[in-house]
C-alpha cells in the first residue's frame, strides 16, 4: 500500500492507495497517520473497506475516493470525513461528533445511534435512516438527507434533528417512506414535501414548523446548500411538516405492572 505526505503551503497531506487493500490494514495505516498528527488524509480507490474512521477522536480531515464498506466514521468523535461517492450501511453508528459528508447515496440504518455530530448525504438513502439518534445535554446529532428515505425512518428517534429534503421528487409525487417515526420518543423530524398520514407512527404527532423550528432549518439547510451547491433560500421557500413524539415513552404501558 503506498503512502504519501505532500507538503503544502499550510499542512502537510497524506495520501493513501487503498487499492486491494484489507480493512485492518486500511485503518491501521489510517490510525498511523493520525497518531503522527497528519492534518488531512486522502484515502484513494476505497472499494468496500469497513470501519473507516472508527474511533479517532482527533479534528483531522478524511477524503474518501470511492465506496467505503459498512460502519464508516462509527464511534468517532471529531474528525470531518468527506465521501466523494456513496456510503454503505451503518454510517455515523454510534457516532459522537464530528462530521461525515457523502456525495452520493447512503445505505441503511445510517446515524444508527448518534449521540452528536453531523451527517449530510446528498442524495437518498436506505431503510431506518435515524434509528435510535440520542442526545444529551450539549450534544446533539443532525442528520440532514437531500433525497428521499426507505421505510422507518426515524425509528425509536430518541433525540437530535433529522431532515428530510426530497430533492429529487417531482411535483405532487410524496415521499414513499412508511411507518415513519415508529417507536419516537425524542428528537424532531422535519419533512420538505408531502406524506400521508398512514405513512406515520402512531407516535408521531404533526405541526407547521414555528420560528425556533425554522432556525434550526435554516441552519442546517444552509450547511447542506454550501456543502452540495444548492440554493437554501429556493429549498427553504418549500413547505416544511415537523413531526414530534407524543409521548416520552410511548411503550411503558406495555411493560407496566
Amino acid at each position: 500500500m503506498n503512502e504519501n505526505i505532500v507538503k503544502t503551503k499550510d499542512n502537510p497531506v497524506a495520501t493513501i492507495d487503498a487499492t486491494g487493500v484489507y480493512y485492518r490494514e486500511l485503518n491501521a495505516r489510517l490510525r498511523e497517520a493520525v497518531a503522527r498528527g497528519v492534518p488531512e488524509i486522502k484515502l484513494g480507490n476505497v472499494c468496500g473497506q469497513r470501519y473507516i474512521g472508527t474511533d479517532l477522536r482527533k479534528p483531522v480531515s478524511i477524503e474518501i475516493f470511492g465506496t467505503p464498506g459498512n460502519d464508516l466514521g462509527a464511534f468517532m468523535d471529531g474528525p470531518r470525513i468527506t465521501v466523494h461517492g456513496n456510503a454503505q450501511d451503518g454510517c455515523g453508528n454510534t457516532m459522537n461528533g464530528g462530521e461525515i459528508i457523502v456525495h452520493g447515496h447512503a445505505g441503511d440504518i445510517i446515524g444508527l445511534s448518534a449521540r452528536g455530530g453531523k451527517i449530510f448525504v446528498r442524495d437518498d438513502v436506505g431503510y431506518r435512516a435515524g434509528i435510535h439518534m440520542k442526545e444529551y445535554q450539549d450534544k446533539k446529532p443532525a442528520l440532514v438527507i437531500g433525497g428521499t428515505a426507505q421505510d422507518f425512518l426515524g425509528e425509536y428517534m430518541a433525540g437530535g434533528t433529522l431532515i428530510l429534503l426530497g430533492l429529487n421528487l417531482k411535483n405532487g409525487e410524496t415521499h414513499q417512506a412508511n411507518f415513519i417515526g415508529t417507536g419516537m420518543h425524542g428528537g424532531v423530524i422535519y419533512l420538505r414535501g408531502e406524506v400521508h398520514d398512514f405513512q406515520l407512527g402512531k407516535e408521531v404527532g404533526v405541526a407547521e414548523p414555528e420560528e425556533e423550528d425554522y432556525r434550526t432549518l435554516r441552519s442546517l439547510i444552509g450547511e447542506f446548500a454550501a456543502l452540495f451547491g444548492y440554493d437554501a433560500e429556493e429549498i427553504l421557500r418549500h413547505r416544511f411538516t415537523k413531526l414530534f413524539p407524543r409521548w416520552l415513552r410511548p411503550y411503558g404501558r406495555l411493560y407496566a405492572y
